[in-house]
């Protein structure tokens, strides 16, 4: 009876836990009883077996009767025996048990990507189907106990059904427990071995692991294990699983677990197998790459350094050098002037860029060379419109404009240069189209070949529409530098641009040549599938192909503090250690840093520490030099000390110098040349130097890796491409036989670094996050009336591509893919979600029950001028609240535009801040500034009250906001009109003529005619204003045409300046305007309006022409 009353206490299902302990005390019961069998009766040994088979019986009663309720709650049991049971039609070199294993740590990770993504490394591509079963029971395997699972050496082929056997050996099964614990506990010892082997180096520095710790505390970790593999070998041999050590041997060699057991294996064996076992995502990485041969680590205090050294060029295996006199025309030629033959990377693409117009996409490393690939399908488009002469005739039909997209203006301005001075003698004209740069319709229509950024393009193809003749639509080749800048935030404008594109060529059945130059890619096939690419249009090039062979070094601290000061300070005396030994080698260096203060922090540091070692005059400072480097000082030492950088002056003296968008231009430039002429030996900048101009050196160091993401508000990883792209700047081909690059980070985010050289991760599309202002530029367009046109839109950009290839990273559950591979309805969802979000903010008509997509005034203005949707949405919740808004409100809603999102409050920068407010600020500013936009608001104010601002921060974030706050400003305005908000209307008008000549309103408009008046002339009109607000200033400087000549100069303060005065009243643009105006019915007016110019022309003031709105309000009824 008591027997059978455990045995339905261990059988409660709904006490497992109860279940597991009670089976551990019939174990340690059997093991401990003090009965021996030869001394039982024959009675007690009936009693014994009757009680046994007792037992038995209610095991198998409580068994069915827990099967039936399980039956009636579900067909299928989802356990270990069903998962056992799915596994083994997936063969795995992992070992059944240890692949039950993996997908039971999967199904326990956080989040359903996270558990998808870690069940596709296990299983593979040839698991797709069985992982689809298993993604819908992730729950309930989670919900499976350790204890439950298979031991590490389980055969495949024993069935784990307990109810085929009637009688269970209980001691025979502990003997089988502990010794598969005393082999696992051997297994564990031995990875853990090798790990702390490895971090010896015991295999050279040819290899890394990702997520190594510390040397000590790896070897600690292998001690621990060691003495644990003791403790149950003990105890396996106490309880006679291990009779001798045959036995042991025998067992571990036996391939019961996986292909013969870990005891025996090498250190690198043991490495390569522990990394397949486990799922990306994990702690270590399921592929295994090595590092270049030659690679060496280095040991010093405080820090790791590893080597990679150069790649040999080989001349030998690289295609011959074609010469360009004997494969083009001579008109064709002279585009390459100075140039004798192509490069072995051009002369491979020759063929395909010059001979043919199917589209190309060319993967080559920094300075391969890209740009004369460029150049050869520029000369090979104009040679097909015509405007080159050429041996064979031949007119294609397609547009004569050739457009090239730089990533950034920096890059676009240093290739208009390059451009003219190549294409100038044909008389082919090149101009910038930025927003730095406006053109005028005459000057886009004669440009041959425009250069602009992404954004810019997207905004001029957004209004080309369907008009033949419009400048967008004039594109018969499209050149896009640096297309791996899809992976950045603006890739998106890319996809954008090009699927535009593409629906333009399938629509009107005339092809526009496409051209992607990218840096080396992992997934550089994705690329050209989405740019269009036929297979014998893509290339890919190696490392071997640079002109100049590049040694690369990682150098990770090895320090555990905390205190950034204290990483800061390391970080600088490794990169002043890197700097020197360039310098005695007579070498300029650049260091690369992540912030504008950073240029000038570093600077400061290098060269304190190299005037403490007594090596500043030495090797840091040129003044007074032999040779070039002393020579430039000399003429550029008056211009550096006038520099209005105060920091440029500061460390010419020293030989250093910095660089950033935060500079002026002049400034810029200055630096650019004294490094280039070798007055300055190092250069502190920011990563603009790398994407924009054009300035090798020898040595490049990037310092530090954290850089500031405010979307995420927190500190990123530097991604790779910028390393490389930095990287590529290592290295002057002129000059050097090769480069040396150094990255200087923490040693965990060095292994990082190393793990992305030999496992490069994909590049994947950012466009999700703005495709609600991409889909109402494409309804504005024209080219989407519904959500059908909508997915077929979709499926042209990037993110399509990439969704197809990795569907998990976009959120798209394996039973979606599984039932819609084309993912026609996840692209549904997408579109039918931008479009709810753009309806709701008025931006468009979204009609649910036909698809239709209607374009409305709002959305055409947010298309038009580049407003994103969640600026539209905050003004449109603003302007509601407020139907009268002041002129504050007013100018504070342009700075709450999500464009200024990203404004950061500094805390360096409070008390200039402050001072801001109190000297350049009109409108009321609330205080403390703690929110973008009132930071914003404040930097606005003081551009357009010219305030002199010092840091040089303030500087940077001031001209984004002028460049942007105009924009917005004249956007709000249209919007307001067609809202019918005259009186929002004019005040936001205001505000944008305002930022756009920095005078206020209630300024006098005389401050137009800048330096034809002192400033004691307009304080003295400004005084004499009228009106509550000033917005009669206009009409009150208008007035002064009726007084004297010597009146006005009595109220100015200058007696003989009032004719003057008078002369250039005469000049500002004013209008006399009549008007009649006739009832028609009662609700109808008509007015009759004549406008008359009272205002003397000069082009020097007036330009082109000026323009006006004509604004007739109902102030009583609206």
């Amino acid at each position: 009876s008591s027997f059978h009353l455990l045995a339905k206490t261990i059988n409660r299902p709904s006490n497992l836990s109860n279940k597991r302990k009670m089976e551990a005390a019939i174990i340690n019961l059997e093991k401990e009883k003090a009965i021996e069998v030869p001394k039982l009766s024959q009675l007690e040994c009936q009693n014994i077996s009757n009680a046994v088979d007792n037992l038995i019986h209610a095991l198998e009663e409580v068994l069915e009767l827990t099967k039936t309720e399980d039956e009636s709650k579900s067909s299928e049991v989802i356990g270990i025996k069903w998962l056992t049971g799915i596994l083994k039609a997936i063969p795995s070199e992992l070992g059944h048990a240890q692949l039950v294993r993996a997908v039971w740590s999967a199904a326990r990770l956080q989040g359903e990507v996270q558990q998808q993504g870690a069940l596709f490394d296990v299983l593979g591509e040839d698991g797709m189907e069985i992982m689809f079963q298993i993604a819908e029971h992730l729950p309930q395997i989670s919900s499976i106990s350790e204890s439950e699972l298979l031991p590490i050496g389980y055969d495949n082929n024993i069935s784990i059904d307990a109810t085929q056997s009637s009688f269970v050996d209980v001691e025979e099964e502990r003997r089988q427990y502990l010794l598969q614990e005393a082999q696992n506990a051997a297994q564990v010892a031995a990875i853990a071995k090798a790990e702390a082997e490895l971090a010896l180096g015991s295999r050279g520095g040819g290899t890394h692991t990702v997520s190594r710790k510390s040397d000590q505390g790896l070897q600690k970790a292998a001690k621990k294990a060691a003495k644990h593999a003791e403790q149950t070998l003990k105890a396996a041999k106490d309880a006679g699983a291990i009779v001798d050590e045959q036995d042991w041997i025998a067992f571990s060699q036996a391939g019961t677990i996986g292909t013969g057991g870990l005891m025996n294996r090498s250190t690198g064996e043991l490495q390569e197998l522990q990394q397949s076992l486990l799922p990306e995502g994990s702690r270590q990485l399921y592929d295994k790459k090595d590092l270049p041969s030659g690679t060496e680590r280095e040991y010093g205090e405080g820090y790791e350094k590893v080597t990679i050294p150069a790649t040999k060029r080989d001349e030998r295996k690289l295609h011959q050098r074609l010469s360009i006199a004997e494969i083009m025309s001579s008109d064709c030629a002279r585009l390459f002037e100075g140039t004798k033959s192509l490069n072995p990377m051009q002369s491979t693409v020759f063929e395909a860029a010059f001979n043919r117009r199917d589209n190309l996409l060319i993967c080559a490393p920094t300075g391969a060379g890209k740009t004369n690939v460029a150049l050869l399908t520029i000369a090979s488009h104009f040679r097909d419109v015509g405007l080159l002469s050429s041996d064979e005739t031949r007119i294609v039909e397609t547009g004569k404009k050739v457009v090239y997209i730089a990533p950034m203006k920096a890059l676009a301005q240093e290739v208009v240069e390059k451009f003219n001075s190549k294409l100038k003698p044909l008389r082919l004209i090149v101009r910038e189209l930025t927003g730095d740069m406006q053109l005028t319709k005459a000057e886009a229509d004669s440009a041959d070949i425009l250069v602009t950024t992404p954004e810019k393009w997207d905004v001029v193809t957004r209004k080309s529409g369907n008009d033949e003749n419009s400048l967008g639509n004039q594109c018969g080749l499209l050149i896009i530098d640096e297309v791996h800048l899809l992976a950045d935030e603006r890739g998106a404008v890319i996809e954008s641009v090009v699927a535009r594109l593409h629906r333009l060529v399938e629509s009107r059945q005339r092809q526009v040549r496409i051209v992607g130059l990218s840096a080396t890619l992992p997934n550089y096939r994705d690329v050209a599938e989405f740019l269009q690419v036929p297979s014998k249009g893509l290339f890919f090039f190696g490392p071997e192909h640079r002109p100049v062979p590049l040694q690369q070094q990682f150098i990770g601290t090895t320090t555990n503090t905390k205190d950034r000061w204290l990483k800061e300070k390391l970080m600088n005396e490794i990169c002043y250690e890197v700097v020197l030994d360039s310098l005695r080698r007579g070498y300029q260096v650049m260091v690369f840093v992540h912030s504008r203060k950073g240029t000038g922090e570093t600077a400061s540091a290098l060269a304190e520490k190299a005037q403490e070692d007594g090596e500043l005059e030495k090797h840091f400072v040129t003044k007074g030099k032999e040779g070039t480097s002393g020579d430039a000082h000399s003429r550029y030492a008056d211009r550096a000390t006038k520099s209005r950088n105060r920091e440029v002056s500061l460390h010419f003296p020293n030989g250093l110098g910095i660089h950033h968008a935060g500079m002026l231009r002049g400034d810029r430039k200055l630096t650019e040349q004294m490094f280039n002429d070798g007055a300055i030996k190092v250069l502190c900048c920011t990563a603009t130097l790398a994407w924009g101009v054009n300035l090798p050196a020898h040595t490049v160091i990037i310092k530090g890796t954290e850089v500031y993401n405010p979307e995420k508000g927190s500190m990123m990883d530097l991604s790779i491409l910028d390393v490389q792209q930095i990287f590529g700047r290592a290295g002057r081909p002129q000059f050097d036989s090769s480069g040396e690059s150094t990255l200087i980070t923490t040693h965990d985010a060095m292994q990082r670094y190393l793990d992305k050289l030999v496992r490069p991760v994909p590049i994947e599309s950012n466009f999700i996050k703005q495709l609600a202002d991409h889909l109402n530029a494409e309804v504005v367009g024209g080219t989407v009336t519904n959500i059908e046109e909508a997915i077929t839109w979709l499926s042209y950009t990037y993110l399509y591509v990439r969704m197809s290839r990795n569907p998990l990273a976009y959120g798209i559950s394996s039973d979606q893919y599984s039932d819609d591979p084309a993912l026609r309805n996840h692209c549904r969802e997408l579109i039918d979600t931008a479009a709810k979000f753009l309806d709701e903010n008025r931006m468009l008509r979204y009609h649910t029950d036909s698809g239709n997509l209607g374009i409305v005034d709002m959305g055409r203005v947010a298309a038009h001028f580049y407003i994103q949707a969640e600026s539209v949405s905050t003004f449109n919740e603003k302007l509601e609240s407020d139907t009268s808004p002041s002129d504050q409100k007013l100018a504070h809603l342009v700075c709450c535009a999500s464009e200024f999102k990203n404004v950061r409050i500094r805390q360096e920068e409070l008390n200039e801040v402050d001072e801001i407010i109190d000297k350049a600020c009109p409108l009321e500013v609330i205080q403390p500034v703690h929110e973008p936009s009132d930071k914003s608001l404040v930097l606005m104010q003081a551009f357009i009250s010219r305030h002199n601002i010092r840091s040089f921060t303030l500087i940077s974030d001031t001209n984004y906001i002028a460049s942007n706050a105009g924009r917005v400003a004249r956007a709000m305005f249209e919007m307001c009109l067609k809202r019918s908000s005259a009186a929002c209307a004019i005040k936001l008008l205001r505000i944008a003529k305002s930022i756009d000549r920095r005078i206020w309103w209630f300024q006098t408009p005389l401050r137009h005619f800048e330096g034809e008046l002192k400033n004691h002339v307009y304080t003295a009109l400004e005084s004499k204003q009228i009106g509550g607000q000033g917005y009669d200033t206009f009409e009150y400087t208008i007035s002064l045409l009726d007084l004297q000549p010597g009146e006005v100069g009595q109220l100015c303060h200058w007696s003989k300046g009032g004719k003057k005065i008078q002369n250039l009243i005469r000049m500002l643009p004013y209008v006399a305007i009549n008007y009649l105006i006739q009832p028609v019915t009662s609700s109808v007016l008509r007015f009759h309006i004549s406008l008359q110019p009272m205002w003397n022309w000069q082009s020097r003031w007036h330009g082109g022409a000026e323009g006006f709105w004509l604004i007739i309000e109902d102030s009583e009824n609206n």
